[in-house]
Order: C-alpha cells, then structure tokens, then sequence
C-alpha cells in the first residue's frame, strides 16, 4: 500500500493518519490525530508483511509494553501501540527531526554541539540499560529532536522485535543497520549495552567529521572492516571529544566503556570547550495536499519517534511557524469557510500543571480534580519517600487543555541498584569496595573451604536478584582455603613407595630420612612427624624415618669364657653361634671372625677353645 493510499485511514478506531513524515527499515512514519485525547501524535505503521509473522507479533508485543514503560527525558515516549491489519506503534510527536536529516542538511556539527547530543544519548542509555532495556540500533535515525533541541532515542525495543521476525525486511534496509554495527554484531555474537555505547560512538564521529568509520561499499564489508580494529581518531578535528569516543569504540566489549561513564567523560571533555551554538534543527515538513488530511492548526507542532524523515514545525521563530499556520490555514478554506470558522471560533479551557512533587497521590487527586485526564505510572529516585509523586508529564507549569492527558509519576523508592557480577575471584576487601562503589553494603561473609581459592578470596554472591535498592546488604562466601588433612594412622610398616603416594592424594608431601630398626624391614615407615590423626595444611609436608634395618654389631672379646657363657654372650648382641671349634670343655681362646670386627646383625661367629 502507499504511503498517500494510507492518508486518512483510522487505526485501532482512535489514529487517524494525516501525512507521512517519515520512513525507514521497519516501516512508515505518519502525523496523527489522537481523535479521542485531542493530540498530534506519530504513528509508525509497520510493514504488511510482519502482520502475519506470529514470532514477531509475540516479540512485538511484549517489547513494545516494555518500551512504554521507559520514562526518561531523553527517550521518546511511546503512548500506545495496537494492530489493524498491520502492527502499528504511537509515540510523541517531536518538533526538529532526527539526527540524519540534521547531518544531510547541515553536513557537520562542532565538538561542542555533538557532544550535547552525546550527553543526552548517553543519559538514556544508561537509564535503559539499568533496566536491563539494549535498544541494539543506534543510529542518526533514530536520534530526534524537540522544538527545544533536546535529543531523544526512538525505537526501543523493536530492533530486538524485528531480529525475531522470520519475514524479510525490505531490500536495501539492512544496509542502514550495518553501517553502525558493534564488531560483536559482525562476529554474530550476543548484543548487550557495550554495543548501544560503540554505536553511539560512531553516531557522534560521523556528526563531527561528516564521515563514518569504517563505511564499505557492502555491508559484510563494513562488518568485517571494524572486526578488531580501532577507530582513527584526529584530535585536531575531534579536540576533547577524542579520549570518550575512543573508549567508546573500543573493539573489544570487555574493555569498552558503559553509557554512564561514556557521560562522565562528555561531561569532563565539555569543560575545555566553548560554549555551543544552537542545533542546526532539520525538522520542517512541507505539507504535499495530494497526501495530506486536514488538520487543526493549532496542533501542528511537534514531531516524532521514528526513521528519521523530517517532519513536523521546524523551530526557528514564530515567523516560521506563522507560515506553516497559514499554509495549513489555506488549504482548510479549500474545503469550506465553515470549517475553518468553527476550527477557530472554537474555545477549548486551560489551565497550567500544577508542581506535584512530593504530594501523595490522594493530594494530587484532590488538586487537579477531574480537568484533565490522569494517568499513573511508577519510578524510582534515590531520596524519595515511596508512594508520593516525583513529576508530571508535562512538567509542572505546562499549559495543557482540558481532557488532555496528564501522566503523573509516583515514587516505588530509591532507583535500583545493579549488583556487581565482577566480585568472583577477588579478594574481599576489594568486593567491599567494589559494593561501596555501587551504593550497596557488605552483608554477612560467610566462610568455606574451597579447593582452588586463596583464604579470604570471594567464592559465592548470595544474592540472586539482578538490581536491589541502595545500601542493600549483599551477603558474600570467601574461601578457607583448602580443607585440612588427617594425617592416615596406617602409615607405619608400609614402604616409602607406598606411603608416599598415599600422602600425595591427600595433596601432602614428604621428606625422609632413614634409622636403623630391629624391628621393621628395611625400606618400610619406622615413623613420621606430625603423628596419625594430626590435622594438617593441604601442601603441609610429613616427615617420614624409613628403616635401614638392624643396628650392626660389634663382636665381643669373650677370650676366658667358657664356651656356654660365650654363646649367651652372641646371641645376647643379635648374633648367632655357628659352632665351637676346640673341646667344649676348655676356655674360651677367640672367635671368628675376631673380637672387635663389625658385623651386620644376624651374622653368625664361630666359637675357638683352648685345645690344652
């Protein structure tokens, strides 16, 4: 279907489209009229042939609830989102464009002027990815602008529901996405928010030197081209601006930069540069009548979420918007004065927001009555007291009709803190440390004997929620070290082989020295050092006495013996008697071997008598 076929057409009975204004990968932008709350809304149609994709429309769905719940000033706000015939999404309608068209139009911006619209990017990135929200398509399309020339980040969500859609997009769209790719979007690995901060790096080089790195002919050309490969960055061109977007761009994920403190240094950098001019908004859309509906002029004015055509009231002084007035004005008198003279004879009561901060919600209630149309929402703010009102949109002292929508924000405590994944392996003053810097607390450290971690080196995190409140105690295991060992009580009689691998598996050592023993073999344990049952370091070394076997002797001198008492003698010292040589009768005269020979223990003598 056209775009101009599509101009009039109601969807979800609410919508009803006025012009295009935008288009892009997923799908086609309109101006609306929210014919049931009186507003200019954008309305992104998406393409027909994802109305029949089951796996999309779940994803869809569910990720378009979860961008409705994104709050933050600096993300565009999605007010509704529906089917009718084809998935449809509706957000704020923004004043000023998008980024891409700014670019077209004006080529480059100065340092000082990307880095506003760094800050604010980088703001709603972490903001999201606190929340566990990637947006995994950042590019200048999806960079808009209000008539303030305050950045906003669209399409939350829908990159990751069209990576599930099994339909093909449109020939040519992939090429968009590509160009500003993380290198682990080029090795197909898993997208995090590391990737959002490497995109928005390369939005932010692009703005400021006209062109974009690593930008191939072909797309897997302009994947492979930043696979482990730095960005060129000139300092003349880049000034302060370099050190952030080099750390952004950082090829590797791990060492890379989070959106935060991609924001800290945007802010260090901008207090070393001049104060910027204002954004060269790109915003104004000329309305073609062949594809527009009529509209009432005074709504016209705000522009969108979307892909990045350019659209809605450009900012630039009421002369400008005088003109859209008129124009649009010209073209109601096309259809009849009547019309035109009910539009503007018709009144419609105002009156300003008023500052509900810090009321309970009964209070706030009970001030605005029922002259507008409230809707509540949660969030949270370090230091507000849970159940009372943070802000409004619109802020407080916004003119708003009556009937108009006005959502109010109501406090569920302090913002949500995530919990360190990097506190395995350190030691634990370094975790506490690491919590401290998370506005967490230490909890209870609890201890454990751990085989392969040093004493007092953090094991285990008790706690299984991803993000807590501020000062929550996070309760952490550290390490004993390894488990004592018993020393074994059967180590005596065993031979030094034997033990000594016993010993081993129980991850013990052992020295050894060696003792003569009457009693134990030669070669085997005779004793150790610790004794059985000792509880021991894991490493501790034992040491063991081997047995040499028995003493040697030395050979008495048992000449005048008689032969009896001589026996006694030998065998009394660990020797034996071979025989007597002589009369038995007679004294003893000398052995043999000799009196004073040394002998191994066992050995046996020979006995010499007198022969007179």
């Amino acid at each position: 279907m056209s775009e101009s076929s599509q101009v009039g057409r109601v969807l979800g009975g609410r919508y009803r489209l006025i012009a295009p204004i935008g288009i892009g990968a997923s799908g086609q932008v309109y101006l609306a009229d929210d014919t049931r709350l009186q507003r200019q809304v954008a309305v992104k149609v998406l393409h027909r042939v994802l109305a029949d994709d089951e796996v999309f429309l779940r994803r869809f769905r569910a990720e378009a609830q979860m961008a409705a719940g994104l709050h933050h000033p600096h993300i565009v706000t999605v007010h509704d989102w529906g089917e009718d015939e084809v998935p449809y999404i509706v957000t704020e309608y923004l004043a000023g464009g998008s980024l891409r068209a700014m670019l077209d139009e004006a080529r480059t911006l100065t340092p000082s002027q990307a880095l506003l619209v760094g800050l604010g990017a980088a703001q709603a990135l972490e903001y999201a990815h606190k929340r566990g929200v990637v947006q995994r398509d950042i590019k200048p399309a999806n960079l808009l602008f209000d008539g303030d020339a305050n950045v906003r980040i669209a399409d939350f969500g829908l990159a990751k529901a069209l990576a599930e859609a099994s339909a093909t997009e449109p020939s040519g769209s992939m090429l968009g996405t590509v160009r500003y790719a993380s290198p682990e979007q080029a090795r197909g690995r898993s997208i995090g928010p590391a990737s959002d901060v490497y995109s928005l790096g390369l939005v932010l080089i692009e703005a400021v030197t006209g062109s974009l790195p690593f930008d191939a002919d072909t797309p897997i050309g302009t994947l492979m081209a930043r696979v482990d490969a730095r960005v060129a960055l000139d300092p003349a061109v880049l000034g302060s601006l370099r050190e952030p977007l080099e750390r952004a761009t950082c090829p590797d994920p791990a060492h890379r930069i989070d959106a935060g403190t991609l924001h800290r240094m945007l802010l260090q950098a901008a207090e070393g540069m001049s104060r910027p001019a204002p954004l060269p908004l790109a915003g104004a859309v000329r309305f073609d009548p062949s594809t527009t509906v009529p509209v009432d002029p005074t709504l016209i004015g705000a522009g969108v979420g979307g892909d990045g055509g350019r659209y809605g009231a450009r900012p630039g002084g009421r002369r400008r918007r005088w003109r859209a007035i008129v124009g649009i004005a010209v073209l109601l008198a096309a259809i009849g004065a009547g019309t035109v003279f009910a539009l503007q004879s018709a009144e419609v009561a105002t009156r300003g927001v008023p500052s509900a901060e810090g009321m309970t919600v009964a209070e706030f209630r009970a001030a605005v009555g029922d002259f507008w149309q409230l809707e509540e929402h949660f969030d949270r703010l370090d230091d507000s007291v849970p159940g009372t009102i943070l802000r409004t949109d619109p802020p407080a002292g916004t003119t708003l009709e009556e009937g108009t929508l006005l959502s109010y924000f109501v406090s569920e405590g302090n913002a949500l803190r995530t919990v360190p994944t990097n506190l395995l392996g350190l030691p634990l003053a370094d975790a506490e440390a690491f919590l401290k810097g998370a506005d967490l607390e230490l909890g209870v450290v609890g201890h454990r004997y751990d085989e392969a971690a040093a004493v007092d080196v953090v094991i285990e995190v008790q706690e299984a929620r991803v993000q807590v409140e501020r000062d929550t105690p996070v309760n952490l295991v550290v390490s004993d070290g390894p488990a004592p060992r018993v020393v074994p009580d059967d180590l005596v009689g065993k031979s030094l082989e034997d033990a000594t691998a016993q010993l081993a598996l129980l991850g013990l050592g052992v020295t050894s020295t060696e003792a003569y023993d009457s009693e134990i073999e030669k070669g085997d344990v005779v004793s150790h050092e610790p004794p059985a049952g000792t509880e021991v370091a894991r490493d501790s070394v034992i040491a063991i006495v081997v047995s040499k076997g028995p003493e040697p002797v030395v050979i008495p001198n048992l000449a005048g013996r008689s032969a009896t008492d001589a026996t006694s003698v030998l065998e009394n010292v660990g020797l034996c008697v071979s025989g007597v040589r002589g009369p038995p009768t007679t004294p003893v005269i000398g052995t043999d071997p000799p009196a004073g020979t040394t002998v191994d223990y066992g050995t046996c003598v020979d006995i010499v008598t007198s022969t007179r």
